[in-house]
């Protein structure tokens, strides 16, 4: 069993397609040799048109096409953004005394709940090609943002402008139907720490 959950965070098209598939390309292609089952970690709806705009989305997207050419016992666990997002945010998006907030409606889950999920289909109690996990409540990045103690910055909204800006406001990250929804909720983790 192989798990590839690898990141660099960019929002560059070309880098982030570059890193994921030659993580892809190297860990897929070391499972077929060694004849293990390659269990990916990717991001819910990360595939729609309406976000390849978003380079690390097109890069996870790329990473997907390569994972399905190069290992032939393949799990593709995609989750939606986990609750560590809001923070990581902040962090990413600041200038500064404040960070700027993109507009999102999303449906953050816990890691260690997505990380189950990944230890189910290694000990073989999933076999499943793809799961989707999702969190219990959809809810902004900027009521995610709002809900955290001590920020450390001043948060900033900002409307991402055009179609992929819509889309995220509009809730093209949320799972579909079908997907698995885990707990905790946002709120109990929040007040957990």
């Amino acid at each position: 069993m192989v798990i590839e959950a690898t990141g660099q965070f960019t929002t560059s098209r070309r880098a982030a397609t570059a890193f994921f598939t030659a993580s892809t390309r190297a860990i897929g292609g070391a499972a077929q040799v060694n004849g293990a089952h390659h269990v990916l970690l990717s991001i819910v709806h990360c595939m729609l048109p309406e976000v390849q705009g978003y380079g690390y989305f097109a890069g996870k997207t790329a990473q997907e096409a390569v994972a399905r050419s190069v290992s032939p016992r393949l799990t593709i666990v995609r989750s939606t953004q986990w609750f560590e997002f809001a923070r990581q945010n902040l962090e990413r998006m600041r200038v500064g005394p404040v960070a700027l907030v993109p507009g999102m409606m999303i449906a953050p889950v816990a890691l260690d709940a997505v990380a189950s999920v990944i230890a189910d289909v290694v000990v073989g109690d999933r076999s499943e090609p793809e799961v989707d996990v999702a969190g219990p409540d959809a809810m902004t990045l900027w009521a995610m943002t709002k809900a955290l103690p001590e920020p450390g910055v001043i948060p900033v909204p900002l409307a991402i402008p055009g179609r992929m800006g819509r889309a995220f406001r509009d809730g093209v990250l949320l799972p579909a139907r079908e997907a698995e929804i885990v707990g905790p909720r946002f709120e109990d983790w929040v007040t957990s720490r």
